[in-house]
């Protein structure tokens, strides 16, 4: 008698679970999914269609009875009240910018690059050529200097791939800078961008020196204009970097008048920095000032500011 209740029940469950489950599947494909369809269009629309996906929770209800509508209703109850709520996008940024690529390294092109130094010197064709290319291929505008260097190269064909590639870089870089030069004397008296790209964008290649003498001259003066119009306007937007890159271009020159007065500069605006030193203390070596030299020396060894390299080898060397 128990055994015969407990199949009726038994039997009971299995008829009101199928018909739950016949009753979820109907109203699902046909109530839920058109409503939800109407809502969207195009793609969107066919996103939403998700017959199949109550087909198969009609099969779950059915080979699991009682466990598998009590599992989706517990899982829809749960989405609800504690998972169902809009994330915060305001802090996430999507931009390229933020986006790092990793590119596999061409180890055949690596393990033939050689300095161009070392190509001319022992007259290797191939090697010399095979750099050449790579320099082309690549950033040139920081090799400058060694591409000038394959100008006297034995090799007519390396030199003809150095002085296309170098005259086709300079002619470029002497039409940004008139440009930018011009962009400079048209901006308002308040305006400091055109100063301040011009300044960073001549000294990547001046300081390469592959002008003839009297062009880079000419440029370091543009420069240093570019830089009194930047420190008269508003003398808090240079760098110590630019500083630095002024002084040294003037240096170069041996404008050392003009070389002085930006090194004094530098050191009034940012008197803690390590450029601030070293900069004064090149000018002096240079002039041959012993006295200004030791001086200089001897202020950078008492201070606080991290030394460098340099810096420590000049300290190393005088002391």
């Amino acid at each position: 008698m128990t055994f015969a209740n407990d199949a009726k029940i038994f039997g009971i469950v299995l008829i009101v679970n199928f018909l739950v489950a016949v009753l979820y599947f109907l109203i699902g494909i046909f109530v839920i999914v058109p409503f939800a369809g109407k809502e969207g269009e195009g793609e969107e629309k066919v996103c939403r269609d998700n017959r199949t996906a109550y087909g198969l929770k009609f099969v779950v209800m059915v080979l699991c009875p009682v466990v598998g509508p009590l599992f989706f209703l517990v899982s829809y109850l749960l989405y609800q009240t504690i998972f169902r709520f809009q994330v915060n996008l305001d802090d996430v940024i999507f931009g390229k910018d933020r986006v790092r690529t990793q590119q596999k390294a061409d180890e055949d092109r690596e393990r033939n690059i050689i300095p161009v130094e070392e190509a001319i010197a022992v007259s290797d064709k191939k090697s010399l050529r095979m750099a050449m290319m790579n320099i082309i291929k690549g950033e040139t505008e920081n090799s400058l200097a060694s591409i000038a260097l394959a100008l006297d190269a034995e090799d007519s064909e390396s030199a003809h791939y150095a002085a296309s590639v170098l005259s086709s870089k300079l002619n470029e870089f002497r039409m940004n800078v008139q440009r930018m030069y011009r962009q400079l004397k048209e901006e308002d008296a308040g305006q400091t961008e055109c100063e301040e790209r011009l300044l960073d964008y001549m000294d990547e290649v001046l300081r390469q020196n592959v002008f003839t003498k009297l062009e880079q001259n000419r440029f370091v003066k543009m420069m240093d204009e570019a830089a009194e119009s930047l420190y008269e306007k508003k003398a808090s937007r240079m760098t110590e970097g630019q500083y630095e890159n002024v002084c040294l271009r003037l240096l170069e020159i041996q404008d050392f008048e003009n070389s002085e007065k930006w090194c004094q500069r530098l050191s009034e605006q940012y008197p803690e920095q390590l450029p601030a030193y070293t900069c004064r203390l090149k000018l002096y070596f240079t002039t041959k000032d012993r006295a200004a030299f030791f001086q200089t020396l001897d202020a950078m060894k008492k201070s606080d500011v991290v030394l460098n390299r340099e810096a420590l080898e000049l300290v190393r060397i005088f002391s």
